[in-house]
């Protein structure tokens, strides 16, 4: 009967050594996984006029981007090579809306909120009411040469709106997404003006 017991004072042993290892093997002073997590959500709510203005407004560009690309994919007869380009602004840009939007909402900023301001008047390369019915109202051809045009522009006031960001911001999320802006619609714009040469 007594090695059964001894077998279970070993096991015992054996048990709380391993246990004493785990509790001296995080060093004096770290953080546990769980409040580790709190340092980075603090800094990612850092923010300042620039960036919640930068979001706020770019959300709302954005969706005018999609809604014109929407207006262009529903059609027929309109040069494939659009028809792509549209595709993927609106791929792109509906993701980089969602990510605004949970900024804004950890900032305590509304990005919904656009007070009914003239968004013509405050953002630029947006379409009036005018420019989005005659894309709406014109046929394949047609409306491939506009969405051209029209998104050219566009691309051209969101450029502007994210170098404004990379000046001004303080997020560094927002900063960088800024740049990616930057960048991928500077590529887009020369993008279009080749397309508008083939058309």
């Amino acid at each position: 009967m007594s090695k059964p017991r001894i077998i279970t004072a070993a096991a015992a042993s054996l048990a709380a050594i391993l246990l004493l290892a785990g509790c001296t093997g995080t060093p004096s002073g770290s953080e546990s996984p769980g409040s580790s997590s709190a340092p980075p959500a603090g800094a990612s709510a850092e923010s300042n006029a620039a960036d919640e203005t930068f979001a706020t407004m770019m959300i709302v560009h954005h969706e005018q981007a999609i809604e014109m690309s929407d207006i262009i994919i529903a059609k027929d007869g309109v040069d494939p090579a659009v028809t792509q380009l549209a595709l993927r602004i609106k791929e792109a840009q509906g993701p980089e809306i969602d990510r605004m939007n949970d900024w804004l909402e950890a900032w305590g900023a509304s990005g919904s909120d656009m007070g009914g301001m003239d968004h013509g008047d405050s953002m630029g390369g947006m379409m009036s009411e005018e420019d989005m019915a005659a894309l709406e109202a014109a046929d394949g051809p047609t409306a491939s040469s506009l969405f051209l045009e029209q998104m050219i522009e566009h691309h051209e006031g969101a450029v502007e709106m994210a170098e404004e960001q990379v000046e001004n911001g303080q997020n560094g999320e927002a900063v960088e997404l800024a740049q990616q802006i930057i960048e991928a619609q500077r590529a887009e714009i020369q993008e279009m003006q080749e397309m508008q040469k083939n058309l």
